[in-house]
C-alpha cells in the first residue's frame, strides 16, 4: 500500500509540473488548476483501496463457484485438506 500512495504523489507530482510549465509559457486551462489536481488526486487516493477491496471480495467469492467446490471435494479425497 506504501508503494501506491508513492505512485499516486508522483502522479499529482507530474500534474503539478505540467501545470507550471503551461503557466511559464502563459497557456491557461480553466478546468486545470490546482483544485483539479487536488480532487484528481483525493479521487484516486479514495478509489485504490476500493479496487483492492473489491478484488478481494471477488477472489473470496471465487469458493462458491462450481469448479472451486470441485477442486475442495478433491482435495478434501486426497487428504490435502
Amino acid at each position: 500500500m506504501d508503494k501506491t500512495k508513492q505512485y499516486v504523489a508522483m502522479i499529482g507530482g507530474a500534474l503539478g509540473a505540467l501545470l507550471l510549465f503551461f503557466q511559464s509559457l502563459g497557456y491557461q486551462v480553466e478546468w486545470f488548476n490546482e483544485d483539479t489536481i487536488n480532487s484528481f488526486i483525493n479521487f484516486i487516493t479514495a478509489i485504490i483501496p476500493l479496487g483492492f477491496a473489491l478484488y478481494g471480495v471477488y477472489k473470496n467469492q471465487y469458493l462458491l463457484t462450481k469448479k472451486a467446490l470441485e477442486q475442495e471435494k478433491a482435495l478434501e479425497k486426497q487428504g490435502l485438506k
